[in-house]
């Protein structure tokens, strides 16, 4: 037994220099997102795949981790002259789950006033279903209202695309 956990010990330390190392080689571009054309890539990136697939004059972006969504208004803020008041966001959620709670999360997270939440989607199938993971806080959907914003990402993601020879039609 006190091999087993020896041996633990060293590949857990192993791991922590491993990674450790690789958080050192890469901190320095982190300060190339104060680049609002970086940061404008980073955000095409996140919203070409988090983004709706349907475009109708504004951007649409989902997820359900907390961070996502905050990574990607944080990018959008910087990267644009933003009007606060063409912000709105869904949240869609369990049965189960508090729905008040999570309309202040939420609003917390994308400081985004409770007065531009859209009624709350509860999904019917999550009735009597058991919650299995307690830290879920459902989905949120940001609705900004700019056409030119969401071509504008659609175009950046394009270009990318075309630069690596990826190209199965405009993403347009």
């Amino acid at each position: 037994v006190g091999a087993r956990v020896k041996a633990r010990l060293v590949i857990a330390a192993k791991r922590q220099k491993y990674l450790g190392d690789i958080e050192k080689e890469n901190s320095g571009l982190v300060k190339n997102l104060q680049n609002v054309k970086v940061a404008k890539i980073a955000l095409a990136m996140l919203y070409l795949g988090e983004g709706s697939k349907t475009h109708r004059g504004s951007l649409m972006f989902g997820n359900s981790e907390p961070t996502v969504i905050a990574l990607f208004l944080k990018l959008l803020r910087q990267s644009y002259v933003i009007d606060e008041g063409k912000f709105r966001y869904t949240l869609q959620c369990r049965a189960d789950q508090d729905v008040k709670k999570l309309e202040t999360y939420w609003s917390k997270i994308t400081e985004i006033p409770l007065s531009q939440c859209y009624k709350v989607q509860i999904d019917p199938r999550t009735k009597g279903k058991p919650l299995k993971k307690e830290d879920y806080k459902g989905v949120c959907r940001i609705d900004y209202f700019s056409a030119h914003i969401d071509n504008e990402l659609l175009i950046i993601a394009d270009l990318i695309n075309k630069h690596y020879k990826i190209n199965f039609g405009p993403v347009v």
